[in-house]
């Protein structure tokens, strides 16, 4: 874990090409980030690019965003993941939880709420 907030590296895995560019604009100015198009894809970077935060979109083409983390969790890889849908349910709460995700956010969350998660997850 990174000692600063400030000084974090986060990985957005996001399928829709124009959220993840809207994610990275709106962190731009307070964390620097890598965006990748796959849950595939966001383990190869975890393995080969020191990291600090994980944000992944819950529905994404081979593995979900569930699936990545419990990748993660499996291969321990422990970082604090966000989990995003525009399709929150209790159950995916309860099954992103389970898994230790830091978070839940509704899609698209507000800016407010994002930064505030993220310095809160990394604070952990």
């Amino acid at each position: 874990m990174v000692g600063s907030v400030e000084n974090a590296n986060l990985l957005i895995a996001d399928d829709d090409r124009a959220f993840r560019e809207t994610v990275i604009e709106l962190l731009q100015p307070h964390f620097p980030a890598i965006a990748v198009e796959s849950g595939e894809r966001a383990i190869e970077i975890v393995g080969t690019v020191e990291v600090d935060l994980v944000i992944l979109d819950m529905h994404m083409h081979l593995m979900t965003g569930l699936d990545t983390i419990r990748w993660m969790k499996e291969h321990n890889v422990n970082l604090p993941c966000i989990l995003m849908s525009s399709e929150v349910s209790e159950e995916l709460e309860a099954e992103a939880y389970d898994l230790e995700a830091f978070s839940v956010l509704r899609k698209p969350p507000r800016r407010k709420q994002l930064l505030e998660t993220i310095e809160c997850a990394l604070r952990i």
